[in-house]
């Protein structure tokens, strides 16, 4: 346990300073975290965790901490401790030199894989940093462990849209060409084509899997004059600025219309592979992909074969199948273009909000209330 006064404190992750008051009461949440469950509208769990026969006061609490420097460091630990009630809470810095203290720990809050797992075999809850949680629900391991997950679904939602668009536009606007050129000195306009040069205004965008960081694409999309439809697996339900909601299975339908298509699919059962020739070929003509969810929803020989026909005008692409891509991969060299190594969610933006939803989640689980962004590991998501 951490025991801090109560004072004004500040916080500085990533370069940010961050001034807030630190949490000193078990039944006071801080002003931040509830502004960012409130603007991204994060779900509550419907039943309070204390009524889960799995639940029980924390005695040990492990948390990954990333941090740039030792005062970072320690101001984390605090902000955390501060919420663990009589809880130890036991900061680990990579999962090398930390894995072996998760033999008896509660609560594990940081990345879920399959090591995490075999090593904590008491665990009760997993708040995991990441979005995706594949390499937790879809290993082998799971069906022998009982615990409550919750991720970060939702948190990197704006930095994700905003990586997608800037990807889109990019490519929109051959800016892939003209930095090709820049590297080699070379002033040439008109060097990408005017047939591949168009404006957002006007067109239709199809969005894969309208979840958290498919509505903040939306939202950005239409804001710049694009007509959005999309598919979602578990209704036909969206925001007023998306046109149409359609099932995932009509995704083939709305390709046929659609000028760009960003994928935001979860990997899942379902989604694994979902992306294929089948998909590509009931595009319209010239027509971009973008995809920030999960590479392995793409075939990627497929996307490969699509390209050089030439029937597919673009692609950025933030994850690959497969990831990290091989350096000899034909992607890399391929014009139309533009691939960034899975960092779509990596703002200082981002860590603010993960850590600042990994601290309310906590201070829920030490007072058996409700917490946010349950995963349903069966569904994986």
């Amino acid at each position: 346990m951490y025991v801090t006064e109560k004072s004004v404190g500040s916080w500085i992750l990533g370069g940010l300073l961050l001034v807030a008051p630190l949490i000193t009461s078990a039944q006071d949440a801080d002003p931040d975290a509830v502004r960012v469950i409130q603007e991204l509208k994060l779900r509550e769990a419907n039943e309070p965790i204390r009524d889960d026969a799995r639940w029980r006061k924390p005695e040990k609490v492990a948390v990954l901490i990333r941090a740039n420097n030792k005062n970072q460091r320690d101001q984390l630990i605090e902000r955390f401790g501060s919420v663990a009630g009589d809880a130890e809470i036991i900061p680990i810095e990579n999962f090398s030199s930390g894995i072996d203290v998760l033999s008896d720990v509660d609560v594990y809050i940081g990345f879920c894989n399959k090591r995490i797992l075999n090593a904590a075999k008491e665990v009760r809850w997993i708040h995991s940093y990441a979005v995706g949680i594949e390499r937790c629900t879809r290993s082998t391991d799971t069906e022998d462990y009982d615990f409550v997950l919750t991720n970060n679904q939702r948190l990197s939602g704006p930095d994700i849209a905003e990586h997608a668009i800037a990807l889109l536009m990019a490519l929109t606007r051959n800016l892939d060409v003209y930095h090709r050129n820049q590297l080699k000195n070379e002033w040439i306009r008109g060097s990408g084509g005017p047939d591949r040069s168009l404006n957002l205004n006007g067109r239709t965008m199809l969005i894969l899997g309208l979840g958290g960081i498919g509505t903040e694409i939306a939202r950005r999309a239409s804001a710049l004059g694009v007509r959005v439809t999309a598919t979602r697996n578990s209704s036909r339900s969206g925001p007023d600025f998306v046109d149409y909601v359609g099932l995932s299975d009509e995704m083939y339908q709305l390709a046929v219309d659609a000028d760009f298509v960003m994928n935001a699919l979860p990997l899942t059962g379902a989604t694994h592979g979902i992306v294929d020739r089948k998909f590509f070929d009931a595009l319209k003509p010239g027509a971009y992909y973008v995809t920030v969810g999960r590479g392995k929803t793409t075939v990627t020989d497929d996307l490969v074969a699509v390209l050089e026909s030439g029937r597919l005008a673009g692609a950025g692409l933030d994850v690959t199948d497969p990831e990290p891509l091989p350096s000899d991969h034909k992607l890399w060299q391929m014009p139309g273009v533009i691939i960034t190594p899975h960092v779509a969610g990596g703002t200082i933006d981002a860590r603010q909000r993960s850590y600042l939803i990994a601290i309310e989640n906590l201070r829920r689980y030490v007072r058996g209330e409700k917490l946010l962004n349950v995963v349903d590991i069966r569904r994986g998501y």
